[in-house]
């Protein structure tokens, strides 16, 4: 039976709640120090030249403000942004309704842009780069192609997984960029100007407690910041503290590193049943009766990151230091597998 975690996907109140919070400038974003010069510089020099800005593509592991970088390129041009995502656009019929409304300079935003279907792709590359496309009205022999003009867009597109992108796609965008993890003060400064928004009194250093086990993600402080808060208000005056922090973060089993239940079978999985691997992910998919997708997007990211797991030619596998914080004692050669990174 799949393992339930408190890093799911956001439902519709939460949305709600994460929107509420999200800025609006890029002089209110914090972290991401290239990503926003570099946006910067093409900001000013698009609204210099009063045209649309060029097509961007943004990358990186989930909650890390691809959407909110959408949302805030949208507001800096002052043009209206369309939400719509990857596995939403079926037929070109529904991006053709899509593109037909856009007015220049507007945004088109598309989440999980590599899960588009090739014969979607393949009708907006003209889109991309001539603000044309070529409709077919009917199928078989009394179908028609009509040229339809485009007004001007810009399209962002955002994605989990940028290897899967087309060469072609991939391509088209003149702006790309890569979101990292954000570093603990980073995320003490998001979790602090949150805080003062849901008027949540708290000590600095229990918000250094919720940013250290966040997991580099702005969207998991923001998600542990209200299940905090609730556990305030309920076992005690409303104020946040260390140990209010630390107890409300341990009923909710995130540990000092920000690994939760799932993380944590994830690694018993691929130590116990593989013997520390390497195993292929598929294998270790099946034996937690989790979705491929769901571990690879969302589990896999952070474990590479504070070097837990590698992917190596023959599969992951578990590092020493993840034997550590499990308690369990690494075998000799837990570190000899060489990583696909190595030369």
């Amino acid at each position: 039976m799949p393992i339930e975690r408190v890093f799911t996907q956001a439902g519709p109140d939460e949305e709600i709640y994460l929107t509420s919070l999200r800025p609006r400038t890029l002089e209110e974003c914090i972290g991401q120090e290239v990503v926003r010069e570099q946006l910067r510089i093409a900001l000013d020099a698009a609204r210099g030249r009063r045209e649309p800005l060029d097509h961007v593509l943004l990358d990186g592991p989930p909650g890390l403000g691809k959407t909110t970088f959408a949302h805030v390129i949208a507001n800096e041009m002052d043009t209206t942004i369309r939400v719509t995502s990857g596995p939403a656009i079926t037929r070109q019929g529904d991006l053709m309704g899509l593109l037909t409304q856009m007015e220049t300079g507007d945004v088109l935003f598309i989440d999980e842009i590599h899960r588009l279907s090739n014969v979607v792709e393949e009708f907006l590359y003209p889109a991309l780069e001539d603000f044309r496309v070529d409709f077919t009205t009917e199928s078989g022999v009394g179908g028609r192609t009509i040229n339809f003009p485009l007004k001007r867009f810009t399209m962002i597109g955002a994605t989990t997984r940028a290897g899967m992108l087309s060469a072609a796609l991939h391509a088209r965008f003149g702006l790309i960029f890569h979101l990292r993890y954000y570093d603990p003060e980073e995320l003490v400064r998001i979790v602090e100007r949150n805080a003062k928004l849901l008027n949540v009194p708290a000590d600095r250093p229990a918000l250094e407690r919720l940013a250290s086990r966040s997991r580099g993600t702005p969207r998991i402080v923001n998600r542990l910041l209200r299940r905090v808060r609730d556990y305030a208000e309920v076992r005690g005056d409303g104020t946040l503290t260390p140990e209010i922090v630390d107890t409300a973060l341990n009923i909710l089993e995130i540990d000092a590193l920000g690994l939760d239940s799932l993380d944590r079978a994830y690694l018993l999985a691929l130590i116990k049943h593989y013997d520390g691997g390497p195993a292929g992910i598929e294998a270790i998919a099946a034996s937690m009766g989790h979705e491929r997708d769901t571990l690879e997007d969302v589990v896999e990211p952070y474990l590479l990151q504070i070097g837990f797991v590698i992917r190596t030619p023959r599969g992951r596998a578990a590092r020493p230091a993840a034997y550590e914080h499990l308690g369990l004692t690494a075998p000799s050669n837990a570190a000899d597998e060489p990583s696909l990174f190595d030369s």
